[in-house]
């Protein structure tokens, strides 16, 4: 990651703590000038992460608004490459992996580019990480692509996995909360999850700690529907607390 992308996910972060801030204030964390931060937060209200106001900007946030592919890659990215790393060692050679999509499942696709394994991905850019893989055999699975997510979705892919048995199911997840379980933004994403999740033998639910809390748009399953929950340092509360409800807690540490 570069020094802009690096400095663009700390403006998010510091966004995610205080709602907004100005212009000064973002310059005075990050230790660049006011210029330097209006030219990011242009970058980043164009990829629709914030919204700028005079002097300043905030987090754009709702149950319903899913940020573009592009502005998650730069979140909480060195989360995703330690769950990805945990996640390698619960796949087993030899077998069936259904692999989703998201920021997360690319950072997983790239832990399992060397593994003897057959992989249903549920993302054209997940596939494409493992396309030129010389071990992982590559089962495209039908359906309609959303466009900048580039998820595979749609009736043709829950048909598919309906008619199908795999055996472990790698889940990503936009938000996941005791109360509310696994959420996601787009319906038509949550649907196929649901479908996933119903033709695998067990599923590895793979969610970086941000996300905790949060409900987004649509329900996908109950906090205690996946086999085990890898997820990065949560506070001791919170942690035990998801322990208690959850079949299985990981935490995945550097």
């Amino acid at each position: 990651m570069n020094t802009k992308d690096l400095r663009q996910q700390e403006i998010i972060a510091i966004l995610k703590e205080t709602g907004s801030a100005s212009v000064g204030e973002l310059a005075s964390r990050i230790g660049v000038t006011d210029i330097t931060i209006r030219r990011d937060l242009e970058a980043l209200e164009a990829g629709g992460a914030v919204k700028r106001y005079h002097g300043g900007a905030h987090l754009v946030t709702g149950s319903s608004y899913e940020p573009p592919i592009a502005v998650r890659e730069q979140m909480h990215a060195t989360d995703k490459q330690v769950i990805a790393a945990r996640i390698d060692e619960t796949v087993d050679d030899g077998t069936t992996v259904l692999l989703d999509g998201g920021t997360t499942g690319i950072a997983v696709a790239r832990a399992l580019v060397e593994r003897h394994i057959t992989v249903c991905p549920m993302s054209l850019r997940v596939a494409w990480e493992l396309a030129t893989s010389s071990s992982v055999r590559l089962i495209l699975p039908p359906g309609l692509v959303r466009a900048g997510e580039l998820s595979i979705t749609g009736a043709q892919m829950v048909e598919y996995f309906s008619s199908h048995h795999f055996d472990h199911y790698i889940m990503t997840a936009s938000g996941f909360s005791i109360a509310h379980g696994f959420s996601e933004w787009n319906s038509e994403d949550a649907a196929v999850k649901r479908a996933a999740h119903a033709s695998s033998q067990r599923t590895t639910a793979a969610v970086d700690a941000s996300k905790f809390g949060t409900t987004c748009f649509v329900s996908v399953c109950p906090i205690d529907a996946p086999e085990t929950i890898v997820t990065t340092t949560l506070p001791h509360d919170d942690l035990s607390a998801l322990a208690d409800a959850a079949q299985r807690v990981v935490v995945a540490q550097p």
